[in-house]
């Protein structure tokens, strides 16, 4: 059984209009009570509690810091590859545009990855276009073996690959999968991915269950904003991310909330997300996951992410950069989409310690991390 099985069980539409139908009633009621179901989510994210912001505020802030305390991860993405085989409308790398591309040999990998522990990094985000014949197993391989002494966790947001590959990632030091499943509504997919391995719903919905499966310690979700309505992905993203955590509990479940960026082909988002909703969203999701990261990245502006830091944000993206050789390269080429805050990490980390908050480049020890299985049964550490 996977998530998958699950997702059947549920019709977008009737959950649509279970959303829809909540009054001021329902919402107090999810408001008074002590813990958030499912029932008291759907209250949380309908129409009904579009007045009562605040309220869900003051108790997301609260519960973040009960949990979390006040401190906030950051971490980079390091862009291996702009090849893609996959046509997704909304995405610079998609195969139909005539863009220049590039793929960073292993040495220029590792000279970004070594530029970006200079700037204080610890935690990185390896990112590539959905392409096997440029950013293969064989080739993955060498580029996490050479960053493996540089960080302390690699988390990985490439095409999804079978278990017994995340279990060999794994085993060479990624730690954590981040994969977006774009949108939970099965129409809206086929159509916004046209053409690509992509276009596989099932198959793209099940890549963190094998990530689980194969013990990864982090599992990373989202749903990309824009695409249809985010009253709807959110209950979607939470019952997959609350699966997820009962199923796999020994991995820590993150959320992301990618807004659509422009890109070239010029996408325009079908269904925008105002500030308000995405704020709106991120503190309904933080009373039903109480112990979910919540992850805000450079996609949005300087000053959202500032005013969101204390309403459930846990990790923050800093100086990205979406090009592959974005950090030393001057023929770096176009990136993914365009970032809206491109303060330096130094910068943002002031910010953070001004707002009360500690900068966390580093949460973790691999000396607090149990020896697991690798992908050919023998033992070994995550890393060294």
């Amino acid at each position: 059984m996977t998530f998958y099985d699950e997702f059947m069980k549920y019709d977008w539409d009737a959950v649509r209009q279970d959303v829809y139908s909540r009054g001021e009633g329902d919402v107090l009621r999810a408001l008074r009570s002590e813990g958030c179901d499912l029932a008291g989510l759907v209250s949380l994210l309908s129409p009904a509690a579009d007045s009562r912001l605040e309220d869900i505020a003051v108790r997301a802030q609260a519960l973040t810091e009960r949990r979390f305390g006040r401190v906030i991860s950051l971490y980079a993405p390091l862009y291996l590859s702009s090849k893609c085989c996959n046509s997704c409308a909304y995405c610079s790398f998609q195969a139909g545009n005539h863009i220049d591309r590039v793929t960073l040999t292993p040495a220029e990998v590792e000279a970004e990855g070594k530029w970006l522990r200079k700037q204080g990094f610890r935690h990185i985000l390896l990112v590539s276009g959905e392409d096997r014949s440029s950013a293969g197993m064989e080739y993955l391989s060498q580029v996490v073996s050479g960053l493996r002494p540089v960080f302390d966790s690699i988390t990985i947001e490439i095409h999804p690959l079978e278990t017994g590959e995340y279990e060999r990632l794994g085993f060479l030091g990624v730690d954590g999968l981040a994969v977006y499943q774009e949108t939970y509504n099965p129409e809206r997919y086929a159509e916004v991915h046209r053409a690509g391995p992509k276009k596989d719903f099932r198959w793209r919905i099940e890549t963190p269950d094998r990530g689980g499966q194969a013990g990864l310690r982090k599992i990373g979700l989202g749903a990309l904003l824009g695409l249809c309505d985010w009253r709807i992905e959110a209950v979607f993203l939470a019952m997959h991310a609350r699966y997820l955590m009962k199923r796999y509990w020994r991995s820590q479940l993150a959320i992301s909330f990618p807004r659509l960026r422009p890109a070239v082909g010029g996408y325009s988002p079908p269904e925008p997300v105002s500030d308000r909703d995405l704020v709106h969203m991120m503190m309904a999701l933080r009373l039903f996951l109480p112990d979910a990261g919540l992850l805000i990245s450079t996609r949005e502006s300087p000053e959202f992410r500032d005013n969101v830091i204390p309403l459930g944000v846990t990790s923050m993206s800093a100086g990205s950069r979406t090009e592959p050789g974005g950090y030393t390269l001057e023929t770096a080429r176009e990136g993914q989409f365009e970032i809206s805050d491109s303060r330096p990490p130094a910068e943002i980390a002031g910010v953070l310690m001004r707002k009360g908050y500690e900068p966390v480049w580093k949460d973790w020890d691999v000396e607090f991390i149990p020896p697991r299985r690798d992908y050919e049964g023998g033992v070994g550490p995550v890393c060294d």
